[in-house]
């Protein structure tokens, strides 16, 4: 690789790391291509990407940043899986890896906290930020339609006696 190459690459990682929410960092114990290509297919469904970058590169790029802890997690045969969402590029990750031996947690980083495997299991585990939303919507939009059914109540009743009125008096 030239060194061209590898500025423009070392640039590409540091502008996926400042975009991203987490960084999970996984081990490849012999992933096929099929495999890997399914797991990529998976992390771009979630909003999230996955690259293998060379250990060397990933360290420069998060160098001095918040993510520097980083560094110490990129031994080995090592990929990273980046997303916005927090949760999203964790869940895949962790799902991905408990149906297929070959792909092995090893930690990531959520701002400047440093997470262990354990840490991004249970970061999987949380509901995404779009789950969040809706959850957040329907809590809000419920006490509204409550006041609305309540305003309404009134004046149905009302109604329905001057409905039963008109009715006695035609018969």
């Amino acid at each position: 690789m030239e060194r061209a190459q590898k500025v423009e690459l070392v640039a590409g990682l540091k502008s996926a790391f400042a975009e991203a929410g987490v960084i999970v960092v996984t081990r490849n114990l012999g992933l096929t291509v099929a495999q890997s290509t399914v797991l990529r297919s998976k992390m771009r469904e979630a909003g999230a990407s996955f690259k293998v970058a060379k250990n060397k590169l990933a360290r420069i790029a998060v160098e001095g940043t918040p993510q520097a802890s980083l560094s110490d997690l990129l031994t080995g045969p090592t990929a990273i899986a980046t997303s916005p969402d927090p949760v999203a590029a964790a869940k895949v990750a962790v799902e991905f890896a408990k149906t297929n031996k070959k792909l092995e947690i090893v930690g990531a980083v959520m701002g400047t906290t440093l997470l262990d495997v354990a840490g991004v299991q249970a970061l999987a585990e949380l509901p995404s930020l779009d789950e969040l939303r809706g959850k957040i919507v329907g809590l809000i939009s419920a006490p509204a339609t409550k006041i609305a059914r309540t305003i309404q109540a009134p004046a149905g009743q009302l109604a329905r006696v001057f409905g039963a009125y008109a009715a006695k008096d035609a018969a």
